[in-house]
């Protein structure tokens, strides 16, 4: 990949970071509040996974399911999931739910494009016979080709096939790819239509 485009990159990532939290904080204080009103628990959610390099980071949400939604270990969320607080949908379908990740472009941890973060419970089971390792080479993004092409994966399996789409992206990245993604992205939060 060119050197120019990651460096141009990691100038723009966090300048656009800065501007939209600043630009949309009076936003993301109503969401929290409304995260705070509607059920018990803390208002963000974070979480480990893993990042560039394979380096662990904590990725952070508005909270969308209920406290201890993960008691018997991990688990992947799913269509109609009882998990996810009926707030927490609402969030999930404008992917509201994602916007404190702003936070963590504006850290470095992540980028607004780039492969899907994942957790190195599923990494452990998807680098099994796959090229998993190729998504390490860049920051995860906070929307991804997988995502805007294949949507979110409730099974491992349905997780490697999205892979394949995150794969295609490491190796064709650029800037009009990253702008293709991020118009992608901006059509499906207005259509409120979530993969």
């Amino acid at each position: 990949m060119h050197s120019m485009y990651r460096s141009v990159k990691r100038i723009i990532d966090p300048a656009a970071a800065l501007f939209l939290l600043l630009l949309l904080s009076p936003f993301l204080l109503l969401l929290a509040c409304i995260t705070l009103l509607t059920s018990k628990g803390s208002i963000i959610y974070k979480q480990e996974r893993i990042g560039y390099n394979g380096i662990p980071f904590m990725i952070y949400k508005f909270r969308s399911m209920y406290v201890n939604a993960e008691l018997n270990g991990p688990s992947l969320s799913y269509e109609k999931d009882p998990r996810i607080t009926s707030w927490g949908r609402i969030m999930r379908k404008w992917k509201l739910d994602e916007l404190p990740q702003l936070w963590n472009i504006l850290k470095g941890d992540m980028s607004f494009v780039g492969p899907r973060p994942e957790r190195k419970f599923y990494i452990d089971q998807l680098t099994k016979n796959t090229a998993y390792y190729r998504l390490l080479t860049m920051r995860p993004g906070l929307s991804s080709w997988g995502m805007v092409q294949f949507g979110y994966a409730s099974s491992v399996e349905a997780m490697k096939e999205r892979m394949q789409y995150d794969l295609l992206y490491v190796e064709k990245a650029s800037f009009f790819f990253d702008a293709k993604v991020l118009w992608y992205t901006l059509l499906i939060i207005l259509s409120g239509k979530s993969k």
